[in-house]
């Protein structure tokens, strides 16, 4: 597997030293590797063969869901989020045998990135979606970390940074494409000049 893959998961302070030790240090470097691999995988295998949706006590991430504005006190939650890859099956009216490459496939508009915190966000309709971010893929599934707040906790009220997501147009922004990866997904990036196509 690619190591890129295992130095993802590490803060950017502690990715540019362990990358460091590669010319360095290459035997202790590929030690690291060889235990970020152990970890993840195991952990992966442990999503695959589990449920869909699995709560997290902190994030796995911590860095990532601090740039989203999770803080660590009550009335934020992460949760880990497990999506299918490739495209959806369309039914198959006709009947009778066909091969399985005569199927025709639907490619949805919506990331897997949107699907993932859709699904959580059903399982948490009390709260509302922070941010999410890419966490670990496999051959089968991709894996997202989902940061939700509970907008009905005092905690979060009475937070002058981020009470924000308790006002009344915010409730259901995961639907109406108002996180993060929902504006990246309708072309919200860009704009102005250049930008006429991108939605």
């Amino acid at each position: 597997m690619n190591e890129k893959k295992f130095l993802t998961v590490i803060e950017p302070k502690r990715r540019d030293i362990i990358l460091a030790l590669k010319e360095k240090d290459p035997t202790a470097y590929k030690d690291i590797i060889r235990e970020l691999r152990t970890v993840w995988v195991e952990r992966g295998r442990a999503w695959r063969h589990g449920e869909v949706i699995t709560k997290e006590e902190k994030p796995l991430k911590s860095w990532r869901a601090r740039e989203f504005g999770w803080k660590d006190k009550p009335g934020f939650v992460a949760v880990v989020v497990r999506v299918g890859k490739g495209g959806r099956k369309r039914r198959q009216f006709q009947g009778g045998r066909k091969p399985s490459k005569a199927y025709m496939y639907a490619m949805l508009e919506k990331s897997k990135q949107v699907i993932a915190e859709e699904k959580a966000n059903r399982r948490f309709p009390n709260c509302e979606v922070l941010g999410s971010y890419w966490l670990w893929e496999d051959g089968q599934y991709k894996y997202f970390e989902v940061i939700f707040v509970d907008t009905a906790n005092p905690h979060v009220k009475n937070d002058k940074e981020i009470n924000w997501i308790c006002e009344k147009t915010q409730k259901g922004r995961v639907y109406r494409g108002l996180t993060p990866a929902g504006r990246k997904m309708r072309g919200l990036r860009n704009k102005g000049k250049g930008a006429e196509k991108a939605r």
